[in-house]
This record gives C-alpha cells, structure tokens and sequence, in this order.
C-alpha cells in the first residue's frame, strides 16, 4: 500500500533525527543559461566569479555533473520531473507533450508536503505547466510569498548569461555589465580560444563577452544570497547553484560534447544540516551526476519519498543511491534541423552512437547562424581556410560511433573508436547504450508526428510502453542498419515491406545513408511513395534523391508542404533544402506553406532559409 507524500514527510519529522522537532530544509536552486564550469573555483584563471567561488567555498563542487542534452527544453523537462525527455517524448528542442496523470512536477511533490514552491520565471518544459506546480510562477515569484515558518522550494533562473546576450546589441550588452568595473571586462587578447573554433577576432570577441556575461550573472547570483542573509534564512537553506546545460556557443550548445553537457554544480549545506553534506565545505566531488537525479536528490534531502516512475537517484539525503557508472545524454531535433545522436559517459570516455551518420554537424540552424563565431567560422569554411578539428566540422557527414578520452582529450576532437587496442571500452560504452535505450524506452527512435498519431487518446510516456504501439526491439534492428554500408542493403529492401511505419521509415533513411549504392533498390523505394505513412513517403523520397533515382518525386514533398503537421512540413523541406537549386520549382508551394498556422515555427525557419537562399 503506497503511503501519500504528505505522510511521509510526517514520518520523516518524527522518526529522523535531523528532523525532529525542527523546521525541515528550505531548498535554494539558483540555475543560470548556457555555461560550461567557466567559474573560479573550477579553475577557470580568465573567470571573474567571487560569489559563487565563495559559495564553492562553503558548500561542495561537483567535478562531474552533466545535464542529459546541450539545450535548455530538453533538459528542464527532465529536471521538472526526474524523468528522461526521451521517456516522456518531450526530446525535441522545441516540442509539446501530455503528461501521464501520475507523473508529477518536483513542485508538486513539494507543495502536497506542506512547502511554499516559486518559480522566478522560466518553465519551457515540452509540456503545458500543471496548476499545481507552482505558488508563484512569474518574474517576482519569491520565497517571501510563504506564512510565517512555512519551508521554501525556490528556482532563480538568470537569463543574461544566454547565447543571446552574446551576440546582444551593444547598448543591452553594456546594461548587463554595468557596475562592474571596466577593469574586470574580460580583454579578447587574453581569451583561450577552444582548438575547435578558428582563432579569429570575432571569435576571440564571442568568447570574452560569454565569460563578461557569467561575471554579470554572478552578480546576481550574489543578489539571491545577500537576500538569504538579509532574510535570517541562510541556516534553514540547502542552496543549489548549476546551468541548464554548456557554453552558448557553435559546436558547445545543442550538442553532447562535454562543452555542450557538463555543467557546474554546488551545493551549500548550512550548519544545521551539514549532516547531510557528502564532504565538508570546500571539498570537491567527482560523482557522477545527471540532471534526471536532481529531483529525487530534493525529495531525499527533504525526507519524502521518491515516485518509482523517476528515472534517477539521489546524490544527497537519506536516500542516497549508490553512485552512478555511467550518465545517458541526448540530442534529437534540435530546432529546424533533425538528427539523432545518443551518448554514454562514464568518468573518463565519452561515447557517441549518431543514428543518422550521412547527416553533417554543420546542420544549418538559423538561430546558431546569427553568432558571429558560427558565422566567420562557416565563411572560412567556404574559402578553404580551417584545418584539423575545425575544419572537420563541415565534413559531409559523421562517424557512425565517436569514442573519446576526456582525460586527455577534453574538447574530445580525437576519435578513438577505429583503434583496435579501444575496442573493450568501445564495446562496453555500446552495450550500455543499447541497454539503456532498452530500459528507458527511449522514443527517440519515433518521428516526431509518429509519436504523436500513436499516442492519440493518450501519453508518449505510456504508449511507449505498449508493445503493440512501440516494437522497440524491432524498430532498433532496422535503426541500428543504418551508416553500415550497402552489405545491408538486402536487409533494408526486405525492412521496407515490414507492417510497422517506423521500421519502413528507417530502412528508408538506410538506403539515404547509401547514397548511389542504394540504386538496385529504386524500385522498391520507388513503391513507398505511395507508403500510408507520410514519413515513410518523405524518407523514400530523400532516399530516391540521394540514389540518384529518376523518378519523380516531386508530388510527394508538396503533399508534405501542404500537410496539417508542422513535423510533416518540416521534413518535407528539410528534403527540399539538401536539393539545393534543384528545388526552385517548388518555391511557390514552399511560400504557401510559411501561409499555415505553425505552433513552434521551425518549419517556417526553415521555408524562410531556403526561400532566400534560392530566390533571384
């Protein structure tokens, strides 16, 4: 018989000892954007940080702490609930999902025990915010809402540290520096240009104004704490600071790199409750931790019990877990773009298994176009000015599986998956990515508008469940063809007949992968443009495209124009945008389409791009 939170939190007043008779611990989360462990106290000697060095100072630095994606939707679905985006279908950057009944808010979990829960203000979960997540959800939510003595959940999330404020207009960008004395501005001189990026000006610049706005963000971060003290509530709080994912610029954000996952994490323990503190104050911890632990590790320092259905454990409190061997990561959709990577890291390699490998990093994303890194970096691309690292970043298409050592490769630019003397790290990184795409049930597998008509009537998170809607275990084998060469091209032709949508789809994006060793299959794909499911139709025909086929498949990609899906549209022209000058004939039907109502409009940036591109 499951025994209701609030009773738990009863329980755990009586019968703990750190508990009894006391006021039980307020929780702090003090979270910022877009940066990488860029502070002090990580030894980062180019960072201006004195208030959250201090509070490393009086707290414990996680070394290896990692957000489950390098974007921010992605990631606070997960934090929101203790569950993997992948798991709840909320694994698109952007996309909106249901959320099964049962399946709870961390605020939620938090406010039927008795606590005072203010957001102040981001949500941007995939999903619709419930009622009952929040007290205060808005720009002025605060802890200082609550009755007298009741305990406190409060998140501050600083947005200044963005990508955007980057690349912010000057005068905004000043805003954000101003009280901090000139002398402390970071000189583009002196910056430490990752191997990645060119060394350029406008890199260079990129790069001092990113570590200028982490300074302006500690300034707030100093703000909260001031507040704290001022409040007498310093002693009764457990204070978390982290960012919602890595570094806000090209090749860090929106992928799964360490510069795009690991983030900084502290964790200052009051006196009061240094008895749950894993080290004492100053310490350094070099656990593994995923943001899918970070709720259970709230409701474990509180006493509360933990919901089965999260998917992590607790790094804190009395229901600390045993210590993680690895951390899952991430990417999907990543704005108008489609790809699937997933990752593995454990405390020194980083796997990576990219799902579409004939698919370029260089993915055409408008909104990481308007950095001025991304751009002078791609113009150096077009006159044949990068070598090594970044100049691989264009290449035309990907590794199958990435391997690196982090240890001695921290921007991880050498791919050790091809060394025979890897293959036992390689072949234990893999195994433990398919058994945790197998455990998790990850959708990701499921185009997007796929998920959705399976999940009519329902949760993505439950019919990921059902066998009959979800054949993982089938719709695996056809993925795991792609990018292994036209040896498996019988195996893919045989896979296009299969009864399920998505096992026809991936043997249609195996026989893209093959390019022109796919033709001796044009007719059978040629058959699947008449397919009943529109992504089996679009992906027939991008495969047609890349074999070099003759036949027509024009007709199908206008219907995917037309289509009342933005998912569909946006295939469709992702289709049309590999086509190049070849699909200018379709440029009036792509300018009927920017005509159609589009929730998140990444079907239109898309139309957008390649309308310029291609007009006169």
């Amino acid at each position: 018989m499951r025994i209701t939170i609030a009773l738990v939190l009863c329980i755990a007043v009586v019968a703990t000892p750190a508990l009894a008779a006391d006021t039980p611990p307020n929780v702090l989360w003090i979270t910022c954007e877009d940066i990488s462990p860029n502070l002090g106290c990580y030894g980062d000697e180019f960072a201006v940080t004195p208030n959250l060095d201090r509070l490393a100072a009086e707290g414990v630095r996680y070394d290896r702490a990692f957000g489950i994606a390098g974007v921010c939707a992605v990631n606070r679905s997960c934090l929101a609930t203790g569950v993997y985006s992948s798991s709840l279908g909320s694994h698109g950057m952007r996309s909106f999902v249901t959320l099964p009944r049962h399946v709870k808010c961390l605020g939620e979990h938090l406010r039927n025990a008795g606590y005072y829960c203010t957001n102040n203000s981001k949500t941007d979960y995939n999903f619709a915010v419930p009622p009952d997540a929040w007290d205060e959800c808005n720009g002025k939510a605060h802890w200082r809402g609550r009755k007298p003595g009741q305990p406190f959940f409060a998140i501050f999330n600083f947005t200044c540290s963005h990508e955007s404020q980057i690349r912010c207009p000057q005068q905004r960008y000043e805003q954000h520096m101003r009280g901090i004395p000139r002398g402390l501005w970071h000189d583009p001189a002196k910056v430490a240009v990752p191997p990645f990026h060119p060394d350029v000006p406008e890199v260079r610049k990129d790069w001092s104004r990113y570590h200028d706005v982490i300074t302006a963000m500690d300034r707030q971060a100093g703000e909260i704490l001031r507040q704290l003290q001022e409040d007498g509530l310093a002693e009764n709080t457990i204070v978390f600071f982290y960012s919602d994912h890595g570094a806000g610029m090209p090749r860090c954000k929106k992928w799964i790199y360490d510069a795009g996952t690991r983030v900084p994490l502290i964790v200052r323990f009051p006196k009061r409750y240094q008895h749950l503190a894993p080290a004492k104050p100053g310490s350094a911890i070099d656990r593994l931790v995923s943001f899918v632990d970070f709720a259970p590790t709230v409701l474990s320092l509180v006493g509360l019990e933990i919901p089965d259905y999260m998917q992590g454990g607790a790094f804190l409190g009395r229901a600390t877990a045993s210590p993680r061997e690895y951390v899952h990561l991430i990417r999907t959709r990543m704005a108008e773009r489609y790809d699937i990577v997933r990752g593995v890291h454990d405390k020194r390699y980083l796997y990576l298994r990219n799902y579409m490998p004939h698919l370029t990093r260089d993915q055409h994303i408008s909104y990481t176009y308007q950095m001025p890194t991304m751009q002078v970096w791609h113009q150096m691309a077009v006159e044949g000015k990068l070598v090594g690292p970044q100049r691989d970043w264009f290449a035309p298409t990907k590794p199958l599986e990435e391997l690196y050592d982090t240890e001695n490769d921290p921007y991880q630019i050498h791919n050790l998956a091809g060394r025979p003397e890897m293959e036992p790290v390689l072949g234990r990184m893999r195994r433990e990515h398919l058994r945790w795409i197998r455990q998790t049930r990850d959708l990701g597998l499921l185009p997007e508008y796929e998920m959705a008509v399976r999940s009519r009537g329902g949760t993505q998170y439950e019919m990921r469940l059902d066998p009959r809607e979800y054949p993982l275990e089938r719709i695996l084998v056809a993925a795991e063809l792609t990018g292994r060469g036209a040896s498996e091209l019988p195996k893919l032709i045989e896979l296009l007949g299969d009864d399920d949508a998505t096992v026809r789809y991936w043997a249609c994006v195996g026989m893209k992968a093959l390019g022109p060793e796919a033709r001796p299959a044009e007719a059978a794909l040629a058959s699947r443009l008449a397919d009943p499911a529109e992504n089996v139709r679009i992906a027939a025909a991008d495969a047609l495209i890349a074999a070099k086929s003759e036949a027509d498949v024009t007709p199908v990609l206008v219907e995917g124009l037309r289509h009342e899906s933005e998912w569909i549209r946006l295939r469709a022209v992702n289709v049309l945008d590999g086509l190049g000058a070849a699909a200018r004939p379709v440029l009036p039907e792509v300018k009927k389409a920017l005509r159609q109502k589009s929730r998140f409009g990444y079907d239109r940036r898309a139309m957008q791009q390649l309308v310029a591109r291609l007009e006169p």
